[in-house]
């Protein structure tokens, strides 16, 4: 009788082909960016007129969907990046507003994530839709000062499938800056690592949107 078994060094050599095709990282960051804390910088509102555009009442876009591992070492710019096509570029634009953003996170984070541009962009747009805004924070029309806590926390109870601490609160000085949001590689809410970055002031200011 003919043996079809696989010999042992060709499952071997296969095992070992397909750890070197994935990604060498651990899991997904995705950060959202509070549109009114950077438009309040410099001469960001005269370079972003669409995300800072007055009376739009625009709170957070998606700043990236970055591969990380746990120890700290995300990944960046691996290689050359093809350019992102227009109708790629056309899917992400409500989410992120900006082509010229779009253009860098590809080429510095999307490129690294083993995706090609549409299916890196569906998963940006995929981990963004799950996740629901705190009314505390979607409602705000004045400024707010919080702790780091209280914001993790109101997205935490925003968000009650998630893990508690899938939620890491970014901030600049005392300015609330950014929210970041852990995934594993299947798009499946997960605990944040140390290694994602976490506010240490004690209190933040919230912008108000514009």
């Amino acid at each position: 009788m003919t043996d079809f078994r696989i010999p042992a060094i060709v499952l071997m050599a296969a095992a070992l082909m397909a750890a070197a095709a994935s990604p060498p990282f651990d899991y997904y960051v995705l950060s959202l960016s509070w549109a009114p804390a950077f438009c309040a910088e410099g001469n960001a509102a005269a370079r972003n007129s669409r995300e800072c555009a007055v009376g739009k009442n625009i709170g957070f876009i998606v700043h990236g969907l970055w591969p990380e591992d746990v120890g700290g070492h995300g990944l960046e710019s691996c290689g050359t990046s093809k350019s992102v096509p227009g109708a790629v570029m056309k899917f992400a634009l409500p989410y992120m507003l900006s082509p010229s953003l779009i253009r860098h996170e590809w080429a510095t984070h999307g490129a690294c994530s083993g995706r090609n541009a549409y299916g890196y962009f569906t998963d940006i747009v995929q981990a963004r839709t799950s996740v629901q805004i705190p009314v505390q924070i979607s409602s705000i029309e004045n400024q707010v000062t919080e702790s780091p806590g209280q914001i993790e926390k109101q997205f935490a109870d925003a968000n009650p499938s998630f893990p508690r601490d899938a939620f890491r609160t970014y901030c600049s000085g005392r300015t609330f800056r950014e929210e970041r949001v852990c995934f594993d590689k299947n798009l499946k809410p997960r605990a944040c690592t140390a290694a994602v970055e976490e506010c240490r002031n004690p209190a933040v200011v919230i912008r108000p949107p514009l």
